[in-house]
């Protein structure tokens, strides 16, 4: 008799692969308005190359970061060509190899709902979604999320997988922290939400700056059960990620460090 499935980085169950009869069942992602919009965008490369549908709210001060981080201009009715020009430039503002597929997976995955539609699909316990993750989250979304507020579709949709008992990720970026947002974060973690703040590792042999992006997108993921392969992981071999060449990962693709060979 089977044990049921393997517990994922992070302790949780593994988010599966949906049956193919199954109904849609996304992930919502709330991107707010912290600084961090290179986050996001590898976690919704992350989530698309696990197969998994995803529902975007990218919230008013968020269209202004990513405005200012990208030169994108967020349009809630033409979201399909910024949002796979996002997802398919690297910071340096080079396109992405493996930017076809991403754009195909966006055809085929995304949904968007403007923030302030608060009757979106989103906003209701009875939508079947699997849970949502928050990244970037600015102080002002922790805080309204920690206080159910829901004064706009993000906070409303983050509330609501709360209350449902689904899994709910908080990416805090912005620091230092106020003794009014740790506070928040208790509330947060006591409420059954995860906070993972954007807090790069170093010992997966980063080489670039978009290498310590996917490190916390990958833990990001860890935390909701996503599967993915984002960055090196530790096996216990000291300088083990110095020992092996760098590579890129893209959309598909294995592990960010390749084993060296002979």
């Amino acid at each position: 008799m089977s044990d049921g499935p393997a517990a994922a980085p992070g302790g949780l169950a593994p988010d599966g692969p949906a049956a193919a009869d199954e109904p849609r069942r996304p992930w919502v992602v709330g991107v707010s308005g912290a600084s961090g919009t290179p986050y996001a965008a590898a976690v919704l490369r992350g989530l698309l190359a696990a197969g998994r549908p995803v529902d975007i709210v990218v919230s008013r001060a968020a269209r202004l970061t990513l405005l200012d981080e990208t030169g994108i201009g967020w349009r809630d009715g033409a979201w399909r060509e910024p949002l796979t020009s996002w997802l398919c430039t690297r910071l340096d503002g080079r396109p992405r190899p493996d930017a076809a597929e991403v754009a195909g997976r966006v055809d085929l995955l995304v949904d968007v709902h403007p923030p302030d539609d608060m009757g979106a699909r989103p906003s209701s316990g009875s939508y079947p979604t699997r849970g949502m993750i928050v990244v970037p989250a600015s102080t002002a979304s922790v805080a309204g999320i920690a206080l159910g507020l829901s004064k706009d579709l993000l906070q409303r949709a983050a509330d609501v997988t709360l209350k449902e008992g689904r899994r709910l990720v908080v990416v805090p970026r912005e620091m230092p922290y106020t003794r009014a947002t740790l506070r928040h974060m208790l509330d947060l973690d006591a409420a059954g939400a995860v906070v993972a703040a954007a807090s790069p590792g170093f010992y997966a042999g980063a080489r670039a700056a978009e290498d310590l992006v996917d490190f916390v997108a990958g833990r990001v993921l860890d935390a909701a059960g996503v599967p993915n392969a984002l960055f090196r992981r530790w096996t216990g071999e000291l300088g083990g990620a110095r020992a092996t060449p760098a590579r890129t990962t893209e959309l598909g693709d294995g592990p960010r460090r390749a084993p060296t060979s002979g």
